[in-house]
């Protein structure tokens, strides 16, 4: 638990230098343009990096194929549900999506190891891959369409760069193709670049932030559906599996760890009220905080 606790700590360093550069500098210091460099450049070197760290076996993919199972599953009658329900487009996207990206990455990753120990960490690393796909495609797809059409939306997501990178990263480590030490660290370089950015990035969107002008309703449904909704659904639908117990619990944490940083990325880019997005991910997770003993305790019951 020490080593959870010292990972989120240093999580939270990063945003509050993050929130004290837009504070000295403000305008001078411009989110978009952060945004486009974490976008389009940083975060393949996170996920060619990740899939270096650990050699694969056609075996492993069931998990994130599990995770993006549960997250279809769940995210089909909330779109369905939403469409009929909430009239803005924006507030629409944003629940649609939002509550389903968590940040399996900078969280899940260590929170993993501290759970379950290093046998985790290529089954979390492979899930942050599966999460970066819901990202980069259905979020890619959902933010743009609560400003564009559903053409443009489609077209934002040849956009991104990071899925033509997932595909050679995934193709490099199946056929074993040996990649030089210092182009790894190359690699390794870029991807740290990129979590530090990430997180960075999250604490220039918190400076101005106003929680009173976070619409109630949006607040209750995105944090009900991420702390309340998603992880019962997912134990019920894991209960129903023939997976061990370990990788029931691996794939159960996921679900519940906060909103991840990239729903910013996505929501400054389509112009998707970056703001209330920045808000709802502050809120979720100071909320996990005292949610993580509770998770620790539900893990270690009925996972270990």
């Amino acid at each position: 638990m020490f080593e959870t606790l010292l990972s989120i700590i240093f999580v939270y360093l990063f945003i509050l230098l993050g929130y004290i550069a837009k504070r000295l500098f403000q305008d001078e210091i411009d989110s978009k343009t952060l945004t486009l460099f974490s976008v389009y450049f940083l975060q393949s070197f996170v996920t060619i990096w990740g899939f270096s760290t650990a050699t694969l076996s056609l075996e492993h993919f069931i998990v994130p194929l599990y995770y993006i199972g549960i997250v279809m599953l769940l995210l089909i009658p909330t779109i369905i549900l939403s469409k009929k329900l909430i009239k803005n487009p924006k507030e629409r996207a944003i629940i649609n999506i939002a509550g389903f990206v968590g940040n399996t990455g900078n969280i899940g990753i260590p929170l993993g190891i501290a759970l379950f120990g290093m046998e985790s960490v290529i089954y979390t690393t492979l899930i942050n891959i599966a999460n970066i796909f819901v990202v980069y495609i259905l979020g890619v797809y959902i933010y743009s369409r609560g400003s564009f059409s559903i053409k443009k939306s489609l077209l934002n997501i040849i956009k991104i760069p990071i899925i033509p990178a997932s595909a050679i990263a995934i193709t490099i480590n199946l056929t074993h193709i040996e990649i030089p030490i210092q182009i790894q660290e190359f690699f390794k370089m870029g991807a740290y670049a990129g979590i530090v950015v990430q997180l960075f990035l999250l604490g220039t969107f918190l400076y101005g932030i106003r929680l009173s002008n976070l619409k109630k309703s949006l607040l209750i449904t995105v944090l009900s559906q991420k702390f309340i909704l998603i992880p019962l659904s997912t134990a019920i639908i894991l209960s129903f599996t023939n997976l061990s117990l370990f990788i029931q619990g691996i794939l159960f944490m996921e679900m519940v760890v906060p909103l991840a940083v990239a729903n910013i990325n996505l929501a400054s880019l389509y112009n998707c009220k970056p703001q209330d997005v920045t808000a709802l991910i502050l809120l979720s997770t100071l909320l996990f905080l005292p949610i993580l003993f509770i998770l620790s305790e539900i893990i270690s019951t009925l996972y270990m």
